[in-house]
This record gives C-alpha cells, sequence and structure tokens, in this order.
C-alpha cells in the first residue's frame, strides 16, 4: 500500500484567495515513494491530499468539535479552570453565541474550503489523465467529483452555501438554497452510475455516493429555507427511500456487536460504507474521537504509559436523560447494547468500594497483561478502572509481570481531598461542575491494538456513512410521508440487530413518531458528529439544554468566519455574513 505525507499547508490568508480566486493551489508532497512519472503515481498523487485533508475536517478541535459542542450531546467546560478553555470558542459554540472570530469555526471554515481546493485540482489532472488514455484515471476522477459534492455539504451544513468550481484557472460561484441543491444533486447523480461499486470504505463508492444523495434529498427542506419550517417534499421523500433501499438491498449488513463498527478491524466491518482509512495510508492518523472525551488519568494502553485522556468533551446531563427517560427503571446499560460495554472486568471481590480509597486501596487492585487491559466502551459513568503509575512514573505491575488496574485516582481535580474519578452526572460551566472528572463520557471508539502508539496515531477508521444510519435515514423518510408502520419495521430492524449480547438486546418498538425517531437517532448515531444536523432538521436546534438557552433561528448557520471575508474583500459581494451575525 503506497503511503503520502503530507506535511506542508498554504497559510490560511493564502488559501482565502488561492480558493476563491482563480490562483493555482500548489501542494507539497514529500514521499521517497513517489519517484518516477508512471500513471499509477500520478493517479495516487492527485487524490491522496484529498482523502488526507479529511483527516483535518474531522478532527476534534475542527468540524467534530463544532458538530458536538453546538448540538445538545456534548458539552465542553473550562476544565478546572486551567484546560480547554482556548479563547472561550468551545464554550461560545455550544450555547450558540460564536462570532465571525470564533477559531473553531474558522478552523472548521479553512480545512473543508482547502479539501475542496484540493478537490478541484485532482479533478482537473485526472480529467487531463483520461483525456490523455490513462484508464485509471476514470473512476479515481469519479472520487474526486464525490469527494468535492461531499465537502460542498458540509459547508452547505454549516455555513448555508457551496462553492461552484470546477477548474483551478475558475472564480468560484457561490450558491445557497435550491441552486445548491441542484448543483450537489447534479454533481453526484454524474458519478452514480458509473463510479465503482467495489471500493472499500476508505474511498468513495456507489454506496456511498448514494448515501450522500439519500442525504441530500432528507436534508433538501433545511437547505432550501435554513431558516424557517422544512417543508418535506414528496418527490424528495421517495428518492431518499429509493437510495437508501438500494443500500440495504446491497453488499452491507448491521454489526451484531454494536462496538464492532468502532474496533481496530472496522476497516472489514460489513457495516460501515464510508469511513476515514487508518491503516497507514496517509502517515496523518489520529485517535481523537478516542481519547478527547476521556479521563486525563486514565491510561487507556499501558503498553505506552505516556499516554492518557484529555478530560475534554462530556455528554450533557439532557442527553444522558433521554436514555433514563427511555428505559425508565431499567438501566440503559442492561436494555441497550449500544449504551455500554463492559470490557474491564472487574472481579466480584473488589467491586464494593466501601471504605475504600485512595489512601488505602494499595492491595485493591487485580492483574491483566498490559496488551489485554481494555477499556469500558459506550457511555461511561461512576469509577472507573485502570493502570497506576508509581512515584517514578512507572507502571505498577503485579509480580508476574502484568498490569495492576486499580480505581483511578483523580489527580487533576481533588485537590488535597484525593479521591478516585468519578464521572458523575452534571456537567455544566459552573467552577463545580467544570471539574475534570464531571460529565458521563463517550468511549465508542477502541483504542487500537495495531498502531505504533496509543493516541498520536489509530489503526481504526473514523466511520463517516454507514448502514445504521441509512435504516434511519429511510425510516425518517418513511415516516415523513405517513407510513408509521413501515418507519417502525425499519428502526425496529436496526434496533434488535444488535444481538451480540441477547441480554443488552434492544427491545422491539410498539410505536413509532417524530420524537421518537429522533430519540433513537441520538441513541445509534451519538458521538458521530450529525447530532446538530439531525436536531435542525427535527425542529429541535432552537430548544433549550444544559447552558444553552438562545432560540434564534439564525443560529442554525454558523458566521462565515471573518478572516475569509477579509480575504475575500477583493471580490465585491462576493462572500457575505450569514443573518444573525
Amino acid at each position: 500500500m503506497k503511503t503520502f505525507n503530507i506535511r506542508k499547508l498554504i497559510p490560511v490568508t493564502l488559501f482565502f484567495v488561492t480558493f476563491l480566486s482563480c490562483t493555482t493551489l500548489e501542494e507539497e508532497i514529500l514521499d521517497e515513494s513517489l519517484t518516477g512519472t508512471g500513471q499509477a503515481e500520478i493517479v495516487s498523487g492527485s487524490i491522496a491530499p484529498v482523502y488526507g485533508m479529511l483527516r483535518q475536517v474531522w478532527l476534534h478541535t475542527t468540524n467534530f468539535g463544532l458538530q458536538e459542542v453546538a448540538s445538545d450531546e456534548g458539552i465542553l467546560p473550562y476544565r478546572g479552570g486551567r484546560d480547554w478553555f482556548d479563547g472561550g470558542k468551545f464554550i461560545a459554540v455550544h450555547q450558540h453565541l460564536m462570532t465571525p472570530g470564533n477559531s473553531l469555526v474558522g478552523d472548521s471554515w479553512t480545512f473543508i474550503t482547502l479539501g475542496l481546493s484540493r478537490a478541484v485540482a485532482a479533478e482537473e489532472q485526472l480529467g487531463l489523465e483520461v483525456e490523455n488514455g490513462n484508464s485509471s484515471a476514470q473512476n479515481p476522477l469519479y472520487e474526486m467529483v464525490a469527494i468535492k459534492a461531499y465537502l460542498n455539504m458540509l459547508a452547505l451544513d454549516n455555513w448555508g452555501l457551496v462553492f461552484k468550481k470546477d477548474r483551478s484557472d475558475q472564480q468560484s460561484q457561490i450558491l445557497r438554497g435550491q441552486e445548491a441543491v441542484e448543483y450537489l444533486e447534479s454533481e453526484l447523480l454524474s458519478v452514480v452510475g458509473v463510479i465503482s461499486s467495489t471500493n472499500g470504505p476508505g474511498r468513495m463508492n456507489k454506496y456511498a455516493v448514494e448515501g450522500l444523495l439519500a442525504r441530500l434529498y432528507l436534508n433538501a427542506a433545511v437547505y432550501r429555507d435554513p431558516y424557517g419550517t422544512p417543508n418535506f417534499q414528496q418527490e424528495d421523500l421517495e428518492k431518499v427511500i429509493q437510495y437508501t433501499s438500494n443500500i440495504i438491498n446491497g453488499p452491507f449488513s448491521l454489526s451484531p456487536e454494536y462496538f464492532d463498527i468502532f474496533n481496530d478491524d472496522n476497516n472489514t466491518n460489513p457495516e460501515v460504507i464510508f469511513s476515514l482509512d487508518q491503516r497507514g495510508v496517509l502517515q496523518t492518523e489520529h485517535s481523537r474521537w478516542q481519547y478527547w472525551s476521556i479521563s486525563g488519568d486514565q491510561i487507556p494502553r499501558p503498553e505506552f504509559p505516556n499516554t492518557r485522556g484529555t478530560d475534554a468533551v462530556a455528554a450533557t446531563p439532557d442527553f444522558i436523560q433521554s436514555w433514563y427517560d427511555a428505559y425508565g427503571d431499567v438501566d440503559p446499560a442492561d436494555a441497550d447494547a449500544r449504551f455500554f460495554q463492559e470490557n474491564t472486568i472487574i472481579p466480584e471481590n473488589l467491586r464494593d468500594l466501601t471504605g475504600v480509597n485512595p489512601t488505602n486501596d494499595a492491595d485493591h487492585y487485580y492483574c491483566v497483561e498490559a496488551t489485554e487491559f481494555e477499556m469500558d466502551r459506550g457511555i461511561l459513568r461512576g469509577i472507573i478502572w485502570g493502570p497506576r503509575k508509581d512515584e517514578t512514573g512507572s507502571i505498577i505491575t503485579c509480580e508476574d509481570g502484568k498490569v495492576r488496574i486499580y480505581p483511578v485516582i483523580n489527580r487533576r481535580s481533588s485537590g488535597a481531598d484525593i479521591r478516585y474519578v468519578d464521572h458523575n452526572f452534571q456537567v455544566d460551566f459552573t467552577n463545580e461542575g467544570s471539574l475534570h472528572n464531571t460529565g458521563h463520557r463517550f468511549s465508542k471508539y477502541q483504542f487500537s491494538r495495531t498502531a505504533p502508539n496509543c493516541c498520536s496515531n489509530s489503526s481504526v477508521d473514523i466511520v463517516l456513512l454507514r448502514l445504521g444510519e441509512v435504516y434511519l435515514m429511510r425510516a425518517e423518510a418513511k415516516l415523513r410521508k405517513g407510513d408509521n408502520t413501515g418507519a417502525l419495521a425499519d428502526v425496529n430492524t436496526l434496533r434488535t440487530s444488535r444481538n451480540a449480547r441477547p441480554a443488552q438486546t434492544p427491545a422491539a418498538l410498539n410505536s413509532m413518531d417524530m420524537d421518537i425517531l429522533f430519540r433513537e437517532s441520538g441513541f445509534e448515531l451519538y458521538w458521530e458528529g450529525l447530532r446538530r444536523v439531525y436536531q435542525i432538521r427535527f425542529g429541535k436546534y432552537e430548544d433549550i439544554w444544559t447552558e444553552k438557552t438562545d432560540r434564534d433561528p439564525n443560529k442554525r448557520l454558523f458566521p462565515i468566519p471573518q478572516r475569509a471575508i477579509d480575504g475575500a474583500s477583493n471580490i465585491q459581494g462576493f462572500l457575505v455574513q450569514n443573518p444573525g451575525y
């Protein structure tokens, strides 16, 4: 497998001029394997920078973080008064009080539009290759058309606009509303019938394009009128059903073990349709989605003792409460296999921590091979367990060399009153609610067992489109067309498919309406960067939740970064700020 290392990014100010005007984008790709001028090198050298940029788009501190903390799913306080303030950007986005200078919004814009610029350059280069008889460039050309549409859909979700540009010597045309929908539709339809259906999930393929078409038609009502009440057109909903049915009847299948979708070997998981391939393809792999929410006192892989979580985003109490409300007197960990998977198996004689604390627990541990320690998955609550270090910073081991697993000590914010990490329910922007331990945590992705380290790299692919979402899209389209029975059947198929742990298999539902479907989308798709888009489409984005009271519909779209407007100031009226900013 060819490896590309993309090391040089053009400066932000230069980028705005580059993409928005007619200047040619030049990238420096440094890799000793890219020698010679063969056709394969030209093709791979064209597409690698585009796929590689998706990793920057979906970093925790760019578009992934933007989607999570703007929704009712995630909250990121100023931890302990010293961590994760970052100029207040996460707090402002969560409260829907962001400004055109917010760097979380600005960085997301930068990488999405830079990815678009690379896709345009690749499309142009591959088009020339096809004209010159290089047949191996044909399908990658289709992939670049689809990737360009995908990135433009992210821009449409975030800022209500797309960039129409097919050649590097063109000035981009800004499209909004119906024009934007029609442009994206034409781009995707131009390749859906010809792009490969056999590409793996790390490359655009026919089924990924069909999934993007389904997303487009389902959200078209929002795109046409982002500030009003969506008017879902019957023909759009019929197309959603058409394309989702094509995928459902295709080669994919729902994963019986929900968390296998997010495991080390998920590149071959039959549910994954499109993902960021993180198996050493571009040397930019990361595990931010794994460690971002995890306690900073937790060592997720004891083979690498200097790695830890970062105590960042927690689940809002509102989101967690939706699980408790759904299952009543039954713990959702017992009722729904998507909520929790126990991997850190604590011996029964150690589970009771009555009278046990960090000052007297020297013998309160069990032993496990370093390579076999596995964190729990799903929603983490209460006291967590993990490796512990001695005064020299070394992992404490048992006599046989195995790692000792203790209750994890909260060294980051417990002060003199030393105690364990206890992920409680309440997290907010108060001093008490912002301590490092507060809030239930997302632990959806496995910490890679095959990567060369714990947190800088990962072999776990980041899932961007999968069959579970496809079932939900079809159910929603059916429900909006009045087919409650069909929608219920699709949701129940999805719920009951998670049957690898029979006692925790979600039971079939008896009824279906929009509120139940919205709730189900949260249960199925949490921590995948999709919640904000669902909230807007379901009319929930102006609701009130923890530390967010703003009800302004203008906040459905983010502000266009001021630095982008300034960068394009030589083009009169080219970038117009969104209302409300």
